[in-house]
């Protein structure tokens, strides 16, 4: 990045170079779906924040982004990290099963019907192929 000497030097200016780059160098961008209170916790560290409100079909969309995202945390999780990832996963999931009035009676039922039907996952099979 140019930074022109003039402009840091010029009175009407109180910014140096080391602001300026860490403005532009520091600034991480995310646009994505994070928790409640994740801007406090920004600003509390001393750091700066930019976020929105997003409307219900963006809301909707980010959780499912959100559980794509936190269910790759888990499947590359460290054993121990497993926990946390398995809680972040949880919590979203959750989530929509709240925004979409979906009773967890009802998903544990229905994981029982299909372990019943289909089975678990406890016999380790990986199918290679079908004909």
């Amino acid at each position: 990045m140019y930074v022109d000497s003039n402009f840091l030097t010029n009175e009407n200016y109180k910014t140096s170079a080391g602001e300026i780059l860490k403005k532009n160098i520091m600034r991480k961008e995310y646009n994505k779906l994070v928790r409640d209170r994740i801007p406090e916790i920004i600003r509390r560290h001393g750091s700066e924040c930019e976020f929105m409100e997003m409307s219900e079909s963006e809301y909707h969309q980010a959780l499912r982004e959100k559980l794509l995202e936190e269910a790759q945390e888990a499947a590359t999780a460290e054993p121990q990290e497993l926990v946390t990832e398995l809680a972040d996963l949880y919590e979203v999931i959750d989530t929509i099963m709240n925004l979409c009035d979906i009773d967890r009676d009802l998903v544990l039922a229905e994981q029982e019907k299909r372990r019943i039907e289909r089975g678990g996952f406890t016999r380790r099979i990986r199918l290679l192929w079908t004909q």
